[in-house]
């Protein structure tokens, strides 16, 4: 199996069977965002403890690019500092938006994101993938202060 086809399979899987979809009721911060060029929407709920992520969920619809990221973030955040969580949203969006190589280093922090490395072909799509991921960092800069 090819890399590429394993990263299709990746994005596949997570826009099939989304990891953290849904609400979060007892949600520290509930975030809305849509991207109208295309009418993907999401909303993200997150639960902090501390200075850590708790949970993350979101609910939503949109493209497969844009569910899967969801979930992928979801599921690779859960756990980190938010200082972390501030790094590796940086990281993918440059990422995303080919203005680094993608080396082992950049992979080891990304994980399974990697999968969306591909997106950069495709510039049209990258609001598509950096959707959540900027509708968190929102919800980030609003808690900054508290």
């Amino acid at each position: 199996m090819s890399l590429d086809n394993l990263y299709q399979e990746i994005i596949v899987d997570h826009y099939q069977n989304p990891r953290n979809f849904g609400e979060l009721k007892d949600a520290d911060f509930v975030v809305e965002d849509d991207n109208p060029s295309c009418g993907d929407e999401i909303t993200i709920y997150g639960k902090l403890s501390g200075d850590r992520l708790e949970k993350l969920q979101f609910t939503g619809n949109g493209c497969a690019i844009s569910m899967a990221s969801a979930s992928l973030m979801s599921d690779i955040l859960v756990g980190k500092k938010i200082s972390e969580i501030r790094q590796i949203i940086g990281l993918f969006s440059e990422m995303i938006k080919g203005e680094i190589e993608v080396d082992s280093e950049v992979e080891e922090k990304l994980g399974e994101l990697i999968a969306l490395k591909g997106v950069v072909k495709f510039p049209i799509r990258v609001k598509c993938a950096t959707l959540a991921w900027k509708t968190l960092e929102k919800a980030l800069e609003s808690k900054k202060s508290g």
